[in-house]
């Protein structure tokens, strides 16, 4: 099983979770590509950082959205969204062969993630600038999605994740993070629903309700308070229950 999470958000003087810590307990990192969060300083940092542990770099590609931490749907046209995709790929890329890594797949972030959950039109547009960079570039995303349907269908290696410290509804979609309960923060129930993913390939929804999910991939979010020890309690649980971490591209 692969355990990821998104790091490289922190922008100038601004500081958003410990990557440091994180990355060593992880095995994929979603580095942030300057557009939603992070910066060049930052993006060679955590691309270093993964490398030297031999931790896959992922391009985690959101919104031009800083001001709103890529958490606002934005209505963009297939070009500009084209483009933009096509601009953090070239971004990250770039950072990550300077260090001797290199970009071994690809994530939404965000309000991207969840808007092409759906939005064809758009999923379309991502693949579509992904296909330009690198015919070959493995995609991670929500199951079922439009974005891994298209992918899969251009010939990409696609690859389905799980939220271990997302609340889930009944339908199999994430409680949006305007409810509360959204995210979940004690690190011993994160822990316990990622072996039961793991294990069983099934998530319990806020109704009681069990959802069957078969991840390729765990995501842990960096920004999350407390994201540190939730991530160690989580692959420490992993690692006793006998679950083999390793990445999954």
């Amino acid at each position: 099983m692969d355990l990821n999470a998104d790091l490289g958000e922190s922008f100038g003087t601004w500081t958003m979770g410990d990557d440091a810590a994180m990355v060593r307990l992880v095995t994929s990192a979603s580095v942030a590509c300057g557009l939603h969060a992070g910066d060049p300083v930052t993006m060679l940092d955590t691309c270093r950082a993964a490398y030297e542990l031999d931790v896959n770099v992922g391009a985690h590609l959101g919104y031009p959205d800083l001001a709103g931490f890529g958490r606002r749907s934005m209505d963009m046209t297939f070009d500009d969204l084209f483009g933009a995709v096509l601009y953090q790929l070239g971004a990250l890329d770039g950072v990550a062969h300077a260090v001797g890594a290199s970009v071994d797949y690809v994530k939404m972030h965000g309000a991207l993630y969840d808007r092409t959950v759906r939005d064809a039109e758009q999923a379309s547009a991502v693949v579509a600038a992904i296909q330009a960079y690198d015919p070959g570039l493995p995609v991670l995303g929500f199951p079922g999605s439009a974005l891994l349907g298209i992918a899969k269908e251009a010939g990409h290696p696609v690859f389905a994740e799980a939220f271990a410290d997302r609340a889930y509804l009944p339908d199999g979609s994430l409680v949006p993070r305007s409810q509360e309960g959204a995210v979940l923060l004690d690190a011993g129930i994160v822990a316990e629903r990622a072996v039961r993913l793991a294990l069983k390939g099934e998530v319990v929804a806020v109704d009681g309700s069990v959802i069957r999910v078969r991840p390729d991939s765990l995501c842990l979010h960096g920004d999350t308070p407390g994201s540190v020890s939730t991530a160690a309690a989580v692959r420490a649980a992993l690692e006793a229950a006998g679950v083999e971490l390793e990445p999954f591209a």
